[in-house]
């Protein structure tokens, strides 16, 4: 499983031309899921994010997780960041799961967050999404349960 999260001030995703999500000071996270993903790659994915310390504290420093500020999350389904662009111009998405597959993972990994006291919002599986953010920083990280990066 692998996530881009991005310290937002704010952010919102619109399908079909109406907004379905919105939130402000957070995490804006783009979930991708592999075919032979398992519970302990969500688990590791979703402490990682819920525990990154990109939030600054009284004293400037990075020292807080979105926990700490009261924060909200919006997670996204997003299969391209398992795109492989190593050979050619044209990037190959074979890692990611099935559909069928990475939706039934995807939404045991939003259960899993409602159960982990945080304001959440979501993107909506398989939808051609426009997803709008301010990134705070920016703050980028890569998360990747197989810690490949």
């Amino acid at each position: 499983m692998r996530a881009v999260v991005q310290r937002v001030s704010e952010a919102s995703v619109a399908v079909n031309g109406e907004y379905i999500a919105k939130i402000n000071n957070g995490l804006l996270v783009l979930v991708g899921i592999k075919a032979d993903d398992t519970e302990k790659d969500m688990d590791y994915i979703m402490h990682k994010m819920l525990g990154l310390r990109i939030f600054e504290d009284h004293e400037g420093k990075m020292n807080l997780s979105v926990k700490d500020i009261q924060g909200e999350v919006l997670v996204v389904p997003n299969f391209t960041v398992y795109g492989n662009a190593i050979k050619g111009m044209r990037p190959s998405f074979i890692a990611s799961g099935s559909v069928k597959e990475a939706e039934f993972k995807y939404h045991a990994f939003i259960n899993k967050l409602s159960g982990q006291e945080v304001p959440f919002a979501t993107g909506k599986f398989q939808a051609d999404m426009k997803v709008s953010l301010v990134n705070d920083g920016p703050v980028t990280i890569l998360l990747d349960s197989g810690k490949v990066f």
